[in-house]
């Protein structure tokens, strides 16, 4: 199986590549993965995954800049069926719109927009910016095929200030809580995304890239 790590300027390519070795033990599957800026390599590719950091006008200049690449990712991922995840910021791109600085289309394959968080804790204070640490994901088991083997309270790791607004409903996999609900986990169809970092998440990182190895939708 190839994996392609699109590299739009962003994003912990090298602890991505490590962790889809270890999950590809685990999910049993051999895995040729790489880190590419081409699109070539992209359309080649049986699994793709879209980390990032930063934030969300950068990730798309830098999709935007690689000759041929949103167009390549359209065909393979709406056209093909090819299963795609967005990592963080890779996630945040697959919505409509991004708010952080300005307003930046994004890519469109998930509803909503990524909007500045506003966290509140029972008094009415405000909670630290950005969310950063641990946080539990709240979901019902067998909602989707990328959470098999994952309860409920589990632990994933969180570096963000915006948040998925607007999303429907159906594509919510999973939110977690920082001052009220917050969108965990898109999917819809063969896209999926996480906003936490599936890479820096520990043993429920490596189950859920298992999983996603795996993933046939």
């Amino acid at each position: 199986m190839r994996v392609a790590v699109v590299d739009p300027g962003s994003g912990n390519l090298a602890s991505v590549l490590r962790a889809l070795g270890r999950a590809a033990e685990i999910a049993g599957v051999p895995v040729e993965a790489a880190v590419t800026r081409e699109a070539a390599e992209v359309a080649a590719a049986d699994r793709i995954i879209l980390p990032g950091q930063g934030a969300f006008a950068a990730c798309m200049r830098g999709l935007q800049v690689l000759p041929g690449m949103i167009e390549t990712l359209e065909d393979r991922v709406r056209g093909r069926g090819v299963p795609l995840l967005g990592i963080c910021v890779g996630m945040q791109v697959l919505a409509e719109r991004g708010l952080e600085h300005g307003v930046t289309p994004g890519l469109g394959w998930i509803a909503g927009e990524m909007a500045p968080m506003d966290p509140r804790d029972a008094a009415g204070a405000p909670l630290p910016l950005p969310q950063m640490g641990w946080n539990t994901l709240d979901f019902a088991p067998g909602t989707h095929p990328l959470l098999e083997g994952l309860r409920p309270g589990e632990h994933a790791y969180f570096v963000h200030s915006y948040a998925l607004r607007g999303a429907a409903p159906a594509e919510v996999a999973a939110t977690t809580d920082y001052g009220g609900p917050v969108v965990a986990i898109v999917a819809r169809g063969n896209v999926a995304g996480t906003q936490f970092h599936v890479e820096k998440s520990a043993t429920l990182g490596l189950r859920l890239l298992a999983n996603f190895l795996r993933w046939a939708p």
